[in-house]
């Protein structure tokens, strides 16, 4: 966890999403349904296992991890190289972490970021990404504690002062922040919905015409393949597969995985 420099990082196999991934890879390579969807997944992992800084840690771990955390002054991030929209949320997602920030924060590092973003990568703006994945303070009610933890580090004359305080909601208004675990699963819900959404959209666009689509949501036909494989529509996922660049395919573990299956399940 920790390194020489004194800092501690997060280590992506122990995050939920990462973990969910991982549970249906498991799944689909096996030929099983997919059991649960990926905010309920999210949802259980939080209420069974311990978290801290975003992972998730076994009982006889978390002891050793909050100890070695009180010795560590600086928490890194991982460093993050932004090529699609899965890679640009986690790396708000760091951001975030390590400072809630209003949008006009997050703007201009966000957009350094995205020199690396593949052609065929249909991007949202930065604000549906920081809408579907995180929680805005808009300064009614109390101060949420992700904000109120980082107000009280790094800002001396608000640590006496509870989070209803004027003075402790005027700094912390127009931030965007990490929601908690169970927050988290009801955007991941709504998130995968408006994915899902997109993906039929590719569908429509695909009727009665020969075009490879050229452009789309790679994470949007994730979850399209997501759901067509728990509905066992295997035809649909090799009807949108064979429309996608093949080498988009065959360089996206996750699309190929589904892709081969749905062949495998249909004797292609």
């Amino acid at each position: 966890m920790g390194n020489p420099e004194g800092e501690a990082q997060v280590i992506a196999e122990r995050t939920p999403r990462i973990l969910f991934d991982r549970m249906v890879a498991y799944h689909v390579q096996n030929g099983l349904p997919v059991p649960i969807s990926s905010g309920e997944f999210q949802e259980g992992v939080s209420q069974r296992f311990p978290m801290r800084d975003g992972m998730a840690f076994l009982e006889n771990q978390v002891a050793e991890y909050d100890k070695k955390r009180t010795l560590i002054k600086e928490f890194a991030q991982m460093s993050l190289f932004v090529s699609d929209e899965s890679s640009a949320i986690e790396w708000i997602r760091q951001q975030l972490m390590k400072k809630p920030q209003t949008r006009q924060d997050i703007h201009p590092n966000f957009m350094k970021e995205l020199l690396h973003i593949a052609k065929h990568e249909l991007l949202p703006e930065l604000d549906e990404l920081l809408y579907q994945n995180f929680l805005f303070y808009e300064g009614k009610g109390p101060v949420p504690d992700q904000i109120m933890a980082y107000l009280r580090r790094n800002y001396k004359d608000l640590r006496g002062l509870e989070s209803n305080d004027p003075k402790v909601i005027e700094k912390a208004k127009n931030r965007w922040y990490v929601p908690d675990s169970t927050k988290q699963a009801d955007l991941e819900k709504l998130r995968e919905k408006s994915l899902l959404r997109e993906f039929e959209g590719y569908l429509e666009q695909l009727e009665g015409n020969k075009k490879k689509l050229k452009q789309f949501r790679t994470e949007a036909v994730r979850a399209g393949f997501k759901k067509a494989y728990s509905d066992k529509d295997f035809e649909k996922i090799v009807k949108v597969g064979e429309r996608l660049p093949e080498k988009i395919i065959q360089e996206d573990d996750k699309l190929l995985m589904y892709f081969d299956n749905a062949c495998i399940r249909l004797g292609l």
